[in-house]
């Protein structure tokens, strides 16, 4: 009788070697669960996101790290003033097209923070992608680009930055894209929060007295 105690384990125990079984499972899955809820629900903040993802074969080189705030903010104002465009947007953009990443690559072949297709860099004279500067200086370009284009008008400018230039002038009109039309709707609405950020320029780097940041 007593051997027969011996040998068979207590419910207690039992009880804790499930529970600790439970555990390990929850565990097991709460990585990706918790990276679909941080992507679900993260604010929205100019803070540079850098993916420590290796990139798919065949991709071009990219830089081990991203660069920090500060070069970014800088790099933004500095585009923003040449091209007479609001910081706020050029960090909207960067927000719905990348979310700060800089090494990202879309299934489409898009790189980097302003997510630049190569012929569209080719275009606007960038040759490294995955220059912070670059990236952004031909993004920029390719706003004032669009905005021209398309007669100051920032919903057509951005419809046709996500679907091309060319479906815009089809359609004459945001095309019937549910993409688009989600994407222009996410910029607006980022561009207006980033507005309300007075701190995503630093003192240091605001425009000199007598520029004008053209207001869209």
């Amino acid at each position: 009788m007593d051997n027969k105690r011996s040998q068979t384990p207590p419910k207690r125990i039992i009880a804790r070697m499930l529970l600790l079984a439970a555990s390990l499972g929850l565990v097991i899955l709460a990585p990706s669960r918790l990276a679909e809820s941080f992507v679900e629900h993260a604010p929205v903040s100019a803070e540079v996101k850098v993916s420590s993802e290796p990139l798919g074969e065949g991709s071009p080189a990219a830089p081990s790290q991203g660069a920090s705030a500060g070069e970014l903010e800088r790099a933004v104002t500095r585009a923003a003033q040449q091209h007479h465009l609001h910081p706020a947007l050029l960090f909207a953009v960067m927000k719905a097209e990348s979310s700060f990443n800089p090494i990202v690559v879309s299934k489409a072949g898009a790189v980097g923070l302003m997510q630049l297709v190569p012929e569209t860099a080719m275009r606007h004279g960038v040759r490294n992608l995955y220059d912070t500067n670059e990236n952004i200086a031909g993004g920029a370009r390719h706003l004032r680009y669009l905005l021209d284009r398309f007669h100051g008008n920032m919903r057509l400018a951005l419809a046709a930055y996500n679907a091309g230039e060319r479906k815009v002038d089809r359609y004459k009109q945001i095309p019937p894209y549910k993409e688009t039309r989600h994407y222009v709707q996410k910029v607006l609405s980022y561009y207006r929060d980033y507005r309300k950020e007075a701190r995503l320029v630093p003192a240091g780097d605001r425009p000199q007295e007598g520029y004008k940041v053209r207001t869209l």
